[in-house]
C-alpha cells in the first residue's frame, strides 16, 4: 500500500465582493493545472477568482507511487480536499477545465475531454505531468454530471508549412510551446487596447523555466520555437539551440546516455548547466555583485530572447502591433528593460508578468460558457 505524502499547500481565498458572498454569479469554473512539482487549482465565479491553491510536491512525494493511476488518484484527492477546505461545494460548479498535455498537434481552441483523449495522455511518450490535468478534470466532471475541457494545449500547431520543415528529410520541427498563456495574454492585450486578437500581429515571449517566442498573425501562431526540447533561447532549464555538429559529437562521445543528453537539453541545461542555478532573480543579484559567470549566463539568455524576437519580426515582415513579454521572468525589470532597449524600435513593448495559466484556463471556460467560442472534438 502506497503511503500518502502530505503536500505543502498555499491557498488564497477571496470572497469579499457582495455578489459572490450572496452567490450572485452566473458561472463557477474549476481550473486544474498539474505540473511536475505542483498541482495548482482555481475556482472562478464569473471573472473573479475566489480560490487559488498551489499544492507543492517534492521529488520524494512523486517517487512513492508505483503506478500512474495511484499518482493520479492522489492528486485528485488533494484537489477535492483543497476545495472542501475552502468551502467550495462541487455541486455549484458549471464546468471543469484542465491544462492540455502532450497530445497530437492540434489547432488552437477549446476541446472536450474524452475517454480516448485520456487514454492517449496515459500512454504517450514522453510523459509529462501536464497530461494529468485532463484526466483528473474528466473524473471530477463525470462525478458531477458535467463535461470536462482543455484549452490551447502545449502542442497547438498553426504554423505555416515551411516553418515545419528542416534540411533533413526525416526530421520535422515540432510545435511545443506555452500556447495557453501566450494566446490568453494576447487576448488580454487586445482587449486592453480595444482591438480583436484576430486583427493583430504580435510577437509573444513567454519566459519561464523554458522560453517560447512566437509570431501571432491575425489570431494564429505561424511560427514558434520548441520550448520543451530546448530549442530557441537559452532558458533557466533549457539549453537553447545547440550547434548541430557539436551536439552529434557529444551524443557519440560515450560520455552520456540518450536520457542524459535529453536531460541536458531540457531540465539540466541552460542556466542550470552554466551556473548550477535556475533562479533568474538570484543570478541577476549575483551578476550585479560582480559574479562574471552569473552575468555571462544572464546576458546569454537575454541575447537569445532578443535574437528570436528579431527572427519572428522578419516572419511578420515588420508589420508588428506589439511585442508582449510574459511569464514569471517578466517580473524582472532588469530583463524586460534590457529586451525593450534592443527591440522597442520594432514595436511597442507590453509586459504582462506571470504564468497566468489558471486565469487563462478560466478565461477559455468562460468564453465557451458565454457562447463566445465553441468546443472542438479531439
Amino acid at each position: 500500500m502506497t503511503s500518502k505524502p502530505t503536500p505543502h499547500s498555499t491557498c488564497s481565498w477571496e470572497m469579499d465582493d457582495e455578489c459572490h458572498r450572496s452567490n450572485q454569479y452566473r458561472f463557477a469554473v474549476l481550473a486544474i493545472n498539474t505540473g511536475s512539482t505542483s498541482t495548482k487549482i482555481a475556482v472562478y465565479h464569473d471573472d473573479k477568482p475566489v480560490v487559488e491553491c498551489s499544492l507543492a510536491h517534492s521529488a520524494d512525494d512523486i517517487k512513492r507511487f508505483a503506478t500512474t493511476e495511484e499518482h493520479l488518484m492522489w492528486r485528485k484527492e488533494l484537489i477535492l480536499k483543497a476545495l472542501k477546505e475552502n468551502d467550495i461545494e462541487l455541486a455549484t460548479l458549471s464546468i471543469v477545465i484542465g491544462r492540455g498535455g502532450l497530445l497530437r498537434p492540434v489547432e488552437s481552441g477549446i476541446y472536450e475531454v474524452s475517454e480516448s483523449m485520456c487514454e492517449e495522455l496515459r500512454n504517450c511518450t514522453p510523459q509529462h505531468a501536464s497530461n494529468f490535468s485532463a484526466i483528473i478534470a474528466l473524473s471530477i466532471a463525470q462525478s458531477l454530471g458535467l463535461k470536462a475541457y482543455i484549452a490551447d494545449p502545449i502542442v497547438v500547431d498553426e504554423r505555416w508549412d515551411v516553418a515545419k520543415l528542416t534540411g533533413i528529410k526525416e526530421i520535422r520541427r515540432r510545435s511545443i510551446f506555452h500556447a495557453l498563456n501566450q494566446k490568453a495574454t494576447a487576448r488580454i492585450y487586445a482587449a486592453d487596447i480595444d482591438r480583436r486578437y484576430e486583427d493583430l500581429n504580435l510577437i509573444v515571449v513567454h519566459m519561464g523555466g523554458g522560453i517560447s517566442v512566437a509570431a501571432h498573425y491575425k489570431g494564429r501562431v505561424i511560427d514558434c520555437n520548441n520550448a520543451l526540447d530546448g530549442e530557441g533561447p537559452v532558458a533557466p532549464e533549457r539549453a537553447g539551440s545547440i550547434p548541430a555538429g557539436e551536439l552529434v559529437d557529444l551524443c557519440f562521445s560515450g560520455k552520456y546516455s540518450h536520457k542524459q543528453v535529453r536531460d541536458l537539453l531540457s531540465g539540466k541545461g541552460g542556466l542550470v548547466s552554466l551556473t548550477g542555478k535556475n533562479s533568474v532573480k538570484e543570478l541577476i543579484e549575483e551578476a550585479q555583485a560582480g559574479n562574471q559567470d552569473a552575468k555571462q549566463a544572464i546576458d546569454l539568455m537575454i541575447y537569445g530572447i532578443i535574437k528570436n524576437i528579431g527572427q519572428m519580426a522578419t516572419v511578420l515582415r515588420g508589420d508588428i502591433d506589439a511585442i508582449i513579454l510574459t511569464g514569471g521572468i517578466a517580473h524582472s525589470k532588469f530583463v524586460t528593460d534590457t529586451i525593450s532597449q534592443s527591440c522597442r524600435f520594432l514595436a511597442p513593448i507590453a509586459i504582462y508578468a506571470g504564468e497566468n495559466e489558471l486565469q487563462s484556463l478560466a478565461m477559455n471556460a468562460l468564453r465557451f460558457l458565454r457562447g463566445e467560442a465553441e468546443a472542438k472534438a479531439y
